[in-house]
């Protein structure tokens, strides 16, 4: 009998199979070649970075040089970034500006992103859009009956995010009609739900966060949202520290390590300090060992623990749901 076949050699094969499957490096794919092309024509200079699939996070990027404290891991220029700025900028930049009430940030670039993708070959978005998900594991993407299985918090939580995209939905037909005159389709087959939700979801869990100009033609909601081609590939560690902001000299989004990065391994950022309920419900992953980790549990189940004769119990109650860490 092979000594292979026992619990040690069961290892040695994960851990082999792990060798062949963790940092794969994918640039020879043609929508990378493709979305490479594409921003090298808007002035970002090749990185040492390279799309990867990676054994535990899936596709990621991977550094083709060691990264030391302080190095700069990506400069995206900013004509790579989509912001309202790149919506007003296009044929949906007059509708937007004659419409009364004003839409919101978020919906102004919801709105662009589906029509983009409508446009297909037409689209000078196009090569980052062949690189989006075409689906989404946030947890407002999920089914009811799967949703219900969730814990009762995260299960609010979820059910409140699938509310919000409903009604941003139901408040913005009037609007998504108004912009007929741009289509020959009808818009409320092009302009449907499941193109908003999806639209929604790359909003929510690809943006960085950069401050915009604010402008009278958009709500009161804070601007602060750009999509990133490439960056965005960059996944989350809750054990890594970045600095991230635009850099008006350069006029590109910078992102500097300040840990360490082995040849061929997978760079990561951190999005901040959040638990895995908040990652599961804003970007449908949770992190292993997470230092961040919390158990959230209802008042009932925590005043059980709580002497009645604890003068403080209120207090302490209150505390404890001011930093959100009751139901």
């Amino acid at each position: 009998m092979k000594k292979s076949r026992g619990r040690t050699g069961r290892k040695r094969r994960r851990k082999h199979l792990k060798g062949f499957m963790d940092g794969v490096n994918c640039s020879h794919k043609l929508e990378y070649i493709k979305l490479m092309k594409w921003l090298k024509e808007r002035g970002f200079e090749d990185s040492n970075l390279r799309p990867a699939e990676f054994w535990e996070t899936g596709r990621g990027l991977m550094t083709t040089k060691a990264l030391q404290a302080g190095d700069l891991i990506i400069s995206l220029p900013e004509k790579c970034l989509l912001t309202t700025a790149t919506v007003l900028s296009s044929c949906l930049g007059g509708h937007i500006v004659k419409w009364k009430p004003p839409v919101s940030p978020l919906l102004a670039l919801c709105t662009f992103l589906i029509a983009e993708k409508h446009a297909g070959e037409k689209s000078p978005w196009k090569p980052y859009l062949d690189v989006l998900p075409n689906t989404y594991t946030c947890l407002a993407c999920l089914e009811p009956d799967v949703i219900n299985l969730l814990p009762k918090p995260l299960k609010k939580k979820a059910q409140e995010q699938k509310l919000m995209i409903q009604e941003l939905f139901t408040s913005s037909k009037a609007f998504f009609s108004s912009l007929q005159p741009l289509f020959a389709e009808n818009t409320g087959t092009i302009f449907n739900y499941s193109a908003l939700e999806w639209a929604w979801c790359t909003v929510n869990t690809r943006t960085i966060y950069m401050k915009n100009p604010r402008r009278e033609c958009f709500s009161l909601e804070p601007d602060v949202y750009a999509l990133a081609p490439y960056l965005d590939l960059l996944n989350h560690s809750p054990n890594v520290q970045v600095k991230a902001a635009f850099n008006e000299k350069t006029r590109s989004y910078e992102i500097w390590t300040n840990s360490q990065c082995k040849k061929y391994q997978e760079v990561f950022i951190c999005y901040g300090p959040h638990d895995n309920q908040r990652l599961l419900l804003e970007y449908g992953f949770v992190a292993m060992d997470n230092p961040h980790s919390s158990v959230y549990v209802s008042p009932d189940t925590l005043l059980q623990y709580f002497s009645p004769l604890d003068k403080q119990r209120n207090a302490k109650v209150s505390i404890l749901k001011d930093h959100d860490y009751l139901e």
